[in-house]
């Protein structure tokens, strides 16, 4: 076991160190706004291919525009917070990443478990599902309680 004693009091690992949340909120809502960013830009070429596939199938194809943002969407989550890093380009930018409290990796379909319900939360109770963060133990919101997962600092 690698432990380490911080005002005695022993630490056997990274999520248990209170250092590993200092800022998690900030960083949280700023790595959120950059993703949007980028899943508003990756949606572009995606857009133009829909286009001409409406085209080629006299206007069938342009159905999927109905789908593009959320697909575009998945795809970006299960390939950046599902993998080694466990870290969307946002977080990686804002220095955090997502951990399950358990010590697995997260997986693509949790990464993309753990969107949809950040999302659906927001739909029914709005923003205000982010006020659990001010009342949680590791500032964890309620898709993180829900799912076991924490969002810590990665440079600590």
């Amino acid at each position: 076991m690698n432990a380490c004693v911080l005002d005695g009091e022993i630490i056997t690992s990274r999520l248990d160190d209170i250092r590993a949340y200092d800022g998690v909120r900030t960083r949280r809502v700023l790595a959120f706004i950059i993703d949007y960013c980028i899943v508003a830009l990756l949606t572009i070429p995606f857009a133009i291919l829909v286009f001409f596939l409406g085209i080629l199938t006299l206007g069938l194809g342009w159905m999927l525009f109905s789908v593009l943002v959320p697909a575009v969407a998945i795809l970006y989550i299960w390939n950046t917070l599902g993998s080694a890093d466990q870290a969307t380009t946002g977080m990686k930018m804002m220095g955090i990443r997502l951990d399950r409290l358990d010590g697995t990796r997260i997986d693509g379909l949790t990464a993309v478990v753990h969107s949809v319900l950040f999302w659906a939360g927001n739909v029914i109770l709005t923003p205000l599902v982010l006020l659990v963060s001010l009342f949680a133990d590791r500032k964890r919101t309620l898709h993180d309680l829900l799912l076991g997962t924490v969002v810590s600092r990665s440079d600590r």
